[in-house]
């Protein structure tokens, strides 16, 4: 490091040193109307130039001084708040302040990362804020700037720590992760998911056991009891290896944002969760998008790796500005998935035509398979139904948002009427209501 940067290059004046400055000039000025003031100005400005010199050799004299940190997660979840710490210590002998700006990536759109710490000598501290990405990508932190001054305050001394370092920034796995624990621990209503009553059990034989007290008394097993001589009881397991095909579209209707985030992403982080909660639940998980063509297919499988392989398919989508041709979504579920499947579709129908002109497709794909239609809701709209209509010109804004919300329910009439299932969700609640459909499809055996 050259001597100009390390001793000049990272010296910064502060207010104080300002102020304290201005005061001398006040003081040189007032001497020269008020000459009784004789060398009191010379004495002020002696006493302030040994002070900022003071200040400066505690800063610059000794080779000790302020270590820091950043470590955070080696990959950041997307759509979630993400923990990032910093660490500190100060090596000074005397307390110090300290100001902190760490340079964060500019997909975020964050210039306020800025702290204020007071540190004793040699005490160590550390701070953690959070950061929400809303895109999947490769995320670039810069360096962390700490800008030191001691209790004078008249400089500040600038340290630059950590190098620069890419992050990847992945579908939701902090809410993958979360479901997941619940879902093994069987307490996934506490998320708002609903507990469905099951119709009968499924045939999917497990083993026999003694009877206790609230067995179902029909599923008594009476050439065990005869054996034993004791009431036995045949116990069953959700039926297992069904295929869950998680289809995303991507097309140019899933580029809309709701709280920063795309319906795709919310899409992508749902088909994360649904497809981890089906691999608990020893189904098989595959993920199919597309566009105006065949994106990616991953066949459906519950292999040790295969939760990793649908991280990385999902991780690499990105938003197509075409229209989604379902007709060659339809020719490949025809062509690659032969088995009966459940098949969960997330798009996005704004107008009744819309849905129309791709029911047909729809409608062979429910031939075949058990299809789940997910859409969304238009948030935004809520605001326009809350204000009070009293021009002309809102009254044509209120109709045409109640005409918009009209035709979003009339979808599902319609899709309901073909006897395809369908779920139109507000987007922050899409996680929760595609589960719910999922659980309650495997409680009524329905695959």
């Amino acid at each position: 490091m050259s001597f100009f940067k390390k001793y000049i290059g990272s010296l910064f004046l502060t207010n104080r040193l300002y102020a304290a400055l201005a005061l001398c000039i006040v003081l040189f000025v007032t001497r020269y109307f008020l000459v009784w003031l004789g060398i009191i100005p010379f004495v002020a400005f002696l006493i302030f130039a040994t002070i900022m010199v003071f200040d400066y050799l505690l800063l610059y004299a000794s080779n000790q001084h302020v270590f820091a940190r950043r470590s955070m997660a080696e990959r950041l979840s997307n759509g979630d708040e993400n923990g990032i710490r910093i660490d500190f210590e100060n090596r000074y002998k005397i307390p110090i302040n300290l100001e902190v700006v760490d340079e964060v990536p500019h997909q975020l759109q964050k210039r306020d990362v800025f702290f204020q710490l007071q540190l004793k000598a040699n005490e160590q501290k550390h701070l953690i804020y959070q950061l929400r990405p809303v895109k999947r990508g490769t995320y670039n932190f810069g360096t962390v700037n700490l800008f030191v001054s001691s209790l004078i305050g008249f400089i500040r001394r600038r340290f630059i720590v950590d190098a620069p370092v890419d992050v990847p920034v992945y579908p939701s796995y902090l809410q993958m992760r979360k479901y997941q624990l619940m879902a093994i621990s069987n307490r996934l209503s506490e998320t708002g998911l609903k507990k469905v009553r099951r119709f009968g059990h499924s045939m999917e034989f497990e083993q026999i056991k003694e009877y206790v007290q609230g067995d179902d008394y029909r599923t008594l097993n009476w050439n065990a009891t005869a054996r034993r001589g004791q009431l036995m009881v045949n116990t069953y397991s959700d039926e297992k290896s069904q295929q869950v095909y998680c289809v995303i579209d991507k097309s140019r209707v899933m580029k809309m944002p709701f709280e920063a985030l795309s319906l795709l992403d919310y899409s992508i982080n749902a088909s994360l969760v649904l497809s981890n909660v089906a691999l608990v639940k020893q189904d098989k998980a595959g993920i199919v998008t597309f566009a105006e063509g065949i994106g990616s297919f991953l066949k459906a499988d519950r292999k040790s790796l295969q939760m990793q392989s649908i991280l990385e398919v999902l991780h690499n989508q990105k938003t197509r500005y075409l229209e989604s041709d379902f007709e060659k979504l339809y020719s490949l579920l025809k062509l690659k998935v032969t088995q009966r499947s459940l098949v969960v579709l997330f798009t996005n129908f704004e107008s009744l035509s819309a849905m129309r002109r791709q029911l047909p497709y729809l409608r062979s794909i429910a031939k075949n398979h058990l299809l789940v239609v997910i859409f969304f809701e238009n948030t935004e709209l809520k605001s326009v139904f809350s204000e009070p209509a009293e021009t002309l010109e809102k009254i044509y804004t209120k109709t045409i948002a109640e005409k918009f919300a009209f035709e979003k329910r009339q979808i599902v009439k319609e899709l309901n009427r073909y006897g395809i299932m369908s779920i139109l969700t507000p987007p922050k609640d899409l996680t929760v209501n595609a589960l719910n459909k999922y659980l309650e499809i495997k409680a009524r055996n329905q695959i």
